[in-house]
Parts: structure tokens; sequence; C-alpha cells
């Protein structure tokens, strides 16, 4: 049951940086949405529960290869949930046992759980491509944000990061 756990949770690790989803939309993925024919797929698309609209997001190598192994080794199916609940009433994994999850992991590398969360997942990538590229309208298109000003709030871009990626602009 450890091995198994461990391997759902590289899944659980890569999967949401690698989307940039909220933890409601993460939970409720289910095996189709992110494979076919048994293959993980290079890109995927989910429609947001807070917005309702589509977001494109890429799986890298290494999280095609965790989820891949989290499907063999569930034998999930196309119609499974990907990660599913082991309390029979409920469909999936609840936002609630990710959190404890991600908790944990935070907890274990002795960070403090109240400064690192579900959302600091989500976070994690946009915010290291805004850095490496200074591309906010990349990173709302990345996020499924409807308006740039929430993107720029998201990020905690300040007056001066603004001015600093303007003044790095000539014409």
């Amino acid at each position: 049951m450890r091995q198994l756990s461990a391997v759902r949770d590289l899944a659980l690790f890569n999967l949401p940086i690698d989307s940039k989803l909220r933890a409601c939309d993460l939970v409720a993925i289910s095996v189709a949405d992110v494979s076919i024919s048994g293959r993980v797929r290079e890109r995927a698309i989910i429609i947001q529960r807070k917005t309702g609209r589509p977001v494109q997001f890429e799986l890298t190598d290494q999280t095609r290869e965790a989820v891949a192994g989290w499907i063999g080794s569930r034998r999930l199916g196309e119609r499974d949930y990907l990660f599913p609940s082991r309390v029979h009433t409920k469909p999936h994994l609840s936002t609630r046992q990710y959190g404890r999850i991600v908790e944990r992991w935070v907890s274990s590398i002795g960070l403090d759980p109240k400064r690192y969360g579900t959302h600091s997942m989500r976070r994690t990538k946009a915010a290291h491509i805004y850095k490496k590229t200074g591309n906010l309208r990349a990173v709302q298109l990345l996020l499924g944000h409807k308006k740039l000003e929430s993107t720029v709030q998201y990020l905690g871009i300040e007056v001066d990061d603004a001015l600093a990626i303007s003044e790095q602009v000539e014409l």
C-alpha cells in the first residue's frame, strides 16, 4: 500500500505543477482527460469549474511517466477518475484530502504548511514562466484568467516589476 501511495503522490505532485489547475479541477480529472488508448497525452484541456472556460496545459515527460505509472498501478480505465477516493461514497479524492497530502509533503521537508498549500502547486510553474519571460499574457492564458489584472494580482506583480519590464523594451 505504501508503494502505491508513493506512485500516486508522484503523479499528484507533478500534475498540478504542469497543469496549473485549481485543486477542485485537479481532483476531478478523469483518466480520459489526460490519456487516450492507454497513452498519456502531451497536452490536455479541462473546463474549469470556477470560470466554465477551457484551459489547456502540457504534460512534461516526467509527469506523463508519473501519471502513466499511477494509471497502470491502479488499472484505471478511461471512465475512472485519475485520483479516485478510497471512500466509496465519494467518486474522487476530495480537495480537503488533497490539501492534507500537500500539507504532509510541506511539513516533511521542514516548511510551514500555513505558507504553502495546494494553491502553491498551481502558482509554481506560472510564477517561473512569468519570471523567465515577463509574458503576462501567456501566464494569463495558462491560468485561464479572464482579466489580465487578475493575473497581475495573482502573481503579486508590483509597479516596480512592471517598470523593470518596460525598461527592457526598446522601440
